[in-house]
């Protein structure tokens, strides 16, 4: 039974953008609270959002501590395409928040002291909620599919469709680094509540896997959200109906949309 799973279905990716902020909000507003925080293409218009609140509405990060999924092993936090680069440019250097409260892990450090860190900070500070996107082959954070889920932070070596993928980000696929570092299944289950922002053709297959049934396969790790208490899966109608799971959805709309507002 997947009682928990709700979805919410937008008109388009940017309508999918400012619900999944407008949840990220709900929770900032509650003051010394914790957010895993995910970063990619997908989750630009989040951020995007996230800082028009900031600077419309006020909307204040000052006791909020952040925790992002994962992090390339080997790219200096100032590269321009490391995680912590895209974070401070997309989010941190825009609004009030402390960077000492913000976690990328740092895949820089040898591997022992990298993880040790990492998995320390992720213990020591709960998250009251975690943000996701969604990999074509199914991943979360940088879980790769494989014949078993890793429960806590490791490393990974990333796939070649993973790294094709990505490599739109860099100048070649030569670029792009065949390692990262990043949370585990049971790390990103031990978030409070979990949103998956959904975006995109080739998120179509991971999508039906994780909605059509209630099987959970390690080779495609997003079905893992299954076992967990509280998830809000947004995607656009468009997507749902590539994936051919628009009867699905609407089983399990917990929420409705009326002109790019959330209603309860």
């Amino acid at each position: 039974m997947r009682k928990k799973l709700s979805v919410i279905l937008t008109g388009d990716h940017e309508e999918s953008c400012s619900i999944v902020a407008g949840l990220v909000a709900e929770v900032v507003v509650r003051g010394d609270v914790c957010l895993g925080l995910a970063t990619g293409g997908s989750m630009e218009g989040v951020y995007a959002e996230l800082r028009r609140r900031h600077d419309a509405e006020g909307l204040s990060f000052r006791s909020v501590a952040t925790v992002n999924l994962d992090e390339y092993v080997g790219l200096e936090p100032s590269h321009v395409q490391s995680y912590r680069h895209y974070m401070d440019h997309k989010l941190f250097d825009h609004v009030d928040i402390d960077k000492a409260r913000t976690c990328v892990p740092r895949g820089t450090l040898p591997r022992d002291k990298m993880l040790e860190e990492f998995q320390g900070f992720l213990d020591s500070r709960p998250r009251d909620l975690q943000l996701l996107g969604l990999g074509s082959n199914g991943h979360i954070g940088f879980n790769e599919p494989a014949p078993f889920f890793a429960p806590w932070a490791h490393v990974v070596t990333l796939e070649e469709g993973t790294r094709r993928d990505n490599q739109r980000f860099f100048s070649s696929l030569d670029e792009v680094p065949s390692q990262a570092v990043t949370m585990g299944i049971g790390d990103i289950l031990n978030a409070a509540r979990i949103v998956l922002l959904v975006h995109g053709p080739s998120k179509a297959e991971p999508l039906r896997a994780l909605l059509q049934d209630d099987r959970v396969c390690p080779e495609v790790p997003c079905t893992a959200l299954k076992l967990h208490p509280d998830v809000v899966v947004v995607v656009d109608r468009g997507l749902a109906r590539l994936a051919g799971v628009e009867k699905e959805c609407a089983g399990l709309a917990g929420e409705e949309i009326d002109d790019g507002q959330k209603r309860r």
